[in-house]
């Protein structure tokens, strides 16, 4: 029996078994892997013929007008803005005019009483009348003293009066018209006086200088004003409110944009659904840093033939420093897009293989070195994302101006990416 199971393995050519296994080992080896391919391959155009596409969110170039503004906010003020205050101290007999009341120049707002400040121009006219009355005494004696010395000196030529005589009369007549010129002075000074009283007696008439309306009133009467320090404002006049200004805040990121006479349009809380035009005439050197914020007064005109607008509304206004016409525009959205950056490195063959083209998102080549004023875009061209790289222009924050590039209108640019479909 033993001899005829050897004989039966020496036909089959395995003895043992080990001569079977040896020659069978290689081609189990080549089949599996022949059957990972296969089935690898088949994975791979099954999932690229299933696999779902990238959407792209797409917005296309154009050509149109771009308008650059510079946004700012302020108030409007009256052009000429005049605070009538009180020189003198005193209680207040009357008040002449209201809130809102057009006056003109000269015209009387209050009166103080004077009646103190007519005293004392009465004692300053007595004073400088005695000095005047001094004058005369004055030239009086200048005039005999005159005399004398003439008299004296025709005396001594017949020698009927001495040296002496002469001397005195001489110095008589020194002193007559010294005393004079001291009598002249005191009328001055007495004037002098007298005019000072007077022009404060007239500071107690209260007028208007300039013509206008009245925007504030803080006297009335009976009220006691002490103007001790300074002068206390009674009155607050604008000149003319038909004609307008804005002081706005520039920022210094703008101020450069900024020059006198571009046009601007501004909003006020009372008209909400109104836009108003005014014109840069002033952008002051001045800064007002204010929590590190360095800004810029700018004055803009404005017409209020309507009176619509009142001192002290806050506005928002847009300044027009620059205007395009037919530009190529491209959208700001379109500039920020980049693809996302596929890992590198770490790939394996299994992986390459299975790398579907036209599923995945284009990825970003090399990084090329740009100047500050080009960007890169990326256009939908037969499905695929094409990046591109232009040099950009102005920009209004939405869109931006293409100056050169092989970008035209109607390309469609990536702003973004959706969904898988």
């Amino acid at each position: 029996m033993v001899a005829a199971n050897s004989d039966i393995q020496d036909l089959l050519g395995v003895a043992g078994g080990a001569g079977f296994w040896r020659r069978a080992r290689p081609l189990m080896l080549w089949g599996g892997l022949g059957l990972v391919i296969i089935g690898a391959a088949a994975w791979w155009w099954t999932s690229s013929a299933l696999a779902p596409a990238v959407l792209y969110h797409s917005v296309a170039a154009k050509t149109g007008d771009l308008t650059i503004n510079v946004s700012t906010t302020g108030t409007v003020q009256p052009i000429n803005q005049v605070q009538v205050g009180s020189e003198i101290s005193g209680r207040v007999d009357s008040v002449s005019v209201d809130y809102n009341a057009s006056v003109t120049a000269g015209q009387v707002l209050a009166r103080i009483d004077t009646d103190q400040l007519a005293a004392q121009t009465q004692h300053a006219a007595a004073v400088m009348n005695a000095a005047q009355a001094d004058v005369a005494i004055k030239q009086a004696a200048l005039q005999l003293a005159q005399n004398n010395q003439a008299r004296a000196q025709a005396l001594a030529a017949r020698d009927l009066v001495s040296q002496q005589g002469v001397d005195n009369a001489v110095a008589a007549l020194h002193q007559a018209q010294a005393a004079l010129n001291a009598s002249s002075a005191q009328v001055k000074v007495a004037e002098a006086d007298l005019t000072a009283d007077q022009t404060q007696l007239g500071k107690a008439v209260i007028k208007s200088p300039i013509d206008g309306i009245v925007l504030e009133r803080n006297v009335d009467p009976g009220q006691t004003v002490a103007a001790s320090l300074q002068a206390p404002v009674l009155f607050t006049i604008a000149n003319d409110l038909t004609q307008m200004e804005l002081l706005v805040d520039v920022d210094e990121a703008d101020a450069g944009s900024v020059r006198q006479g571009q046009s601007a349009s501004f909003t006020v809380e009372a008209y909400p659904n109104d836009r108003f035009d005014a014109k840069v005439v002033q952008l002051r050197y001045d800064p007002v840093t204010v929590n590190g914020v360095v800004t810029y007064k700018s004055v803009l005109s404005v017409d209020n033939a309507k009176l619509l607008l009142r001192p002290g509304m806050t506005v928002t206004a847009d300044i027009t420093v620059k205007r395009l016409d037919h530009a190529l525009l491209v959208p700001n959205a379109a500039l920020r897009y980049a693809p996302p950056v596929a890992a590198a490195g770490g790939r394996n063959f299994l992986d390459q293989l299975l790398r579907r083209g036209g599923s995945r998102p284009a990825t970003p080549s090399t990084p090329v070195t740009m100047k500050p004023d080009e960007k890169r875009l990326w256009i939908l061209r037969d499905g695929h994302a094409v990046p591109e790289t232009v040099t950009i222009g102005s920009t209004d924050g939405t869109w931006t101006e293409i100056v050169a590039g092989p970008v035209r209108a109607g390309d469609l640019l990536i702003t973004g990416m959706g969904g898988a479909s």
